[in-house]
């Protein structure tokens, strides 16, 4: 549904350039949740833009719904009718909700409509219609002053819907609110998602949001996608950073010469009493240093760190029983073991080659 391909962003002041995009390969599927994390200044919100063309890339392609948007990028009457008619098709959803104070809610979500020149009785029916989809039916003669933080979000998302896009694109839409109602709105997402067939791309720092409604993800450092997949993919992925953001585990190990490893819990594996089976079946003392566990796509997942006596060579076998049960497992070295919290640096686990079998 959405494919850039060596997109480039390069903002130049005076003789100064500043890359906020740098050759950035995405692919979005048609119907998931994408959601793509990274800190201040990795590039998120220009992506984003680009993806719609409100910004315009250096260089590089964006593809949505089969149409090349920056081969639409041209100057003339012709190429911005062809850029607004595809621009149509993409719905955006903003941090700060961006509704017109002046204008009543029902009115704001016609707005689009006015542009598109759609006639007054169509307007009114269509936004009345995602009112009552958003929730927010009775609010639709009450001004945005009257309105909650994630009330306005909702006619933010209305706005958004009106004219019936393929895709959403959000930019931090949930970061400005507190976290029951982050919930409910990612719930509404979630919802149209499924409803709707809507190709969702979420822009966001936060993890929750990813571990809430994603199908897939990409981490973005310094205008680059460093690691991108399924989520279930990526947990499953020896190694990856993104796992270790989603799931820090944390835990200093002892530094006596045990060996340390990571283990990931994925489908019925996670609610059986896999260590303790591994403890009693080889007489063998486990230090648990950490652990974590959530819910992803509706299925329990989770990550723990254990300790175990001896070096890697003498758990060979206890290792061999843990994968045998369906288990991720990842052997550190000792020294170079612990998780960074999510949002912070930290230099990823040094995984043995046997590791990733």
């Amino acid at each position: 549904m959405i494919t850039t391909t060596g997109l480039t962003k390069v903002y130049r002041s005076g003789d100064r350039e500043v890359t906020a995009l740098d050759g950035v390969d995405l692919h979005v599927r048609e119907g998931e949740v994408y959601g793509v994390l990274g800190q201040s200044g990795a590039g998120k919100s220009t992506l984003i833009r680009c993806l719609n063309l409100l910004e315009r890339p250096t260089s590089g392609t964006v593809t949505v719904a089969g149409t090349d948007l920056t081969a639409l990028a041209g100057r003339g009457e012709r190429a911005g009718a062809a850029l607004r008619a595809a621009r149509s098709h993409i719905g955006m959803v903003f941090q700060h909700f961006n509704l017109l104070s002046s204008r009543t809610v029902q009115d704001n979500v016609e707005l689009p409509l006015e542009i598109l020149k759609v006639d007054r009785r169509e307007r009114s029916r269509k936004a009345l219609e995602l009112l009552d989809l958003v929730g927010l039916a009775d609010k639709a003669k009450a001004y945005p002053a009257q309105l909650s933080g994630g009330q306005k979000q909702r006619v933010g998302i209305a706005r958004a819907l009106a004219g019936d896009p393929k895709v959403l694109l959000s930019d931090e839409a949930t970061s400005a609110l507190d976290p029951e109602t982050t919930r409910s709105i990612l719930q509404l997402l979630r919802d149209l998602n499924q409803q709707l067939g809507l190709t969702i791309v979420l822009i966001t720092h936060e993890m929750d949001v990813v571990k809430t409604i994603c199908d897939s993800a990409a981490l973005m450092k310094g205008g680059r996608v460093v690691e991108s997949g399924t989520v279930a993919g990526l947990l499953a992925t020896p190694g990856s950073e993104l796992a270790r953001e989603l799931f820090p585990v944390g835990g200093e190990p002892s530094g006596d010469g045990r060996t340390v490893v990571d283990v990931t819990f994925h489908g019925s594996a996670a609610t059986r009493p896999v260590i303790s089976e591994l403890s009693r079946t080889y007489n063998v003392d486990i230090s648990i240093l950490g652990a974590a566990m959530d819910t992803v796509g509706g299925k329990q997942i989770g990550r723990m760190r254990i300790e175990l006596p001896g070096p890697f060579e003498e758990n060979v076998v206890p290792i061999g029983f843990l994968r045998e049960q369906g288990l991720q497992v990842d052997v550190a070295d000792a020294a170079d073991t612990t998780d960074a919290p999510a949002g912070a640096t930290a230099p990823a686990p040094t995984l043995r080659k046997d590791a990733a079998k």
